[in-house]
């Protein structure tokens, strides 16, 4: 986690009365609003220096998050992968857990829209709402939709990182008979899922609370299945906030998957 850096304005206020929007209403607008601040970077800094664009998009998307929930939520708790971890957020009853920059590297190349933004509102023990903004496509995945009933897809499809792909999805994959769809952001591949171009996302390299958050939460109301790969719930507001491998798929295919998990040790 980095520093606070407020040297650089957000430009995008998020402009809203603090009793306007529930929670879950209040989560879709920061997402949206930081992924409209995100696509205004890219076309301000350009991708000529691609580690100046990320650290741009990283800190002032994080200055808009904390500022509009400081403004609009004051008594709540943040856990963001760009600010100071403040140890008071384990005694919070509620915390916002946000990911500013889903996907930096995607972020900093032309063209790419595997990136999102994550949101998510952590309340006494659960995950109560949040959001998922994939800005490049102009789409913002709430947790507030209704549990849509999902065609049987064979052979079924397992999004998995473009880069550091872990043997387990390989495994998982000739076992399930699935082919691997690589694609960049945690919120990228869990928005494959939620939206139905995906049965499956597999991660197992290593994450944090702010990574799973939101995706899971959105998951969550869309019906699919989410937990640890050995089939245990994903905890949040923990104190260390590493929380490293996760399983999104949907419901009809959760004990194929895990058994192949399990088989694959």
């Amino acid at each position: 986690m980095n520093t606070d850096d407020t040297s650089q304005p957000a430009r995008v206020p998020v402009d809203i009365a603090s009793d306007e929007l529930d929670d879950n209403d209040l989560a879709r607008r920061l997402a949206t609003d930081a992924g409209k601040l995100l696509l205004r970077i890219r076309d301000e800094v350009g991708f000529a220096e691609p580690a100046t664009l990320r650290d741009a998009g990283d800190a002032r998307s994080h200055q808009l998050l904390a500022r509009a929930l400081a403004r609009h939520r004051p008594l709540d708790a943040v856990l963001s992968e760009e600010g100071v971890d403040d140890p008071a957020r384990l005694a919070a009853e509620r915390v916002w857990i946000v990911d500013p920059l889903d996907g930096t590297r995607e972020f900093a190349e032309p063209g790419r829209s595997d990136w999102a933004v994550h949101v998510a509102l952590w309340e006494r023990g659960e995950l109560v709402c949040g959001a998922v903004a994939l800005p490049a496509l102009g789409i913002t995945l709430p947790a507030a939709a209704a549990p849509q009933t999902r065609p049987v897809v064979s052979p079924p499809r397992i999004v998995a990182s473009r880069t550091r792909a872990p043997l387990l999805v390989t495994q998982v994959a000739e076992a399930l008979g699935a082919t691997i769809v690589p694609m960049g952001s945690a919120g990228a591949k869990a928005g494959a899922v939620i939206r139905g171009q995906a049965e499956i996302y597999l991660h197992a390299g290593g994450q944090y609370e702010w990574d799973s958050a939101a995706p899971v939460a959105v998951a969550r109301a869309a019906g699919l299945h989410t937990s640890r790969l050995d089939g245990s719930a994903l905890r949040y507001n923990q104190p260390d906030p590493l929380l490293p491998d996760l399983v999104i798929c949907t419901a009809p295919l959760a004990t194929a998957v895990l058994a192949a998990i399990a088989a694959a040790g």
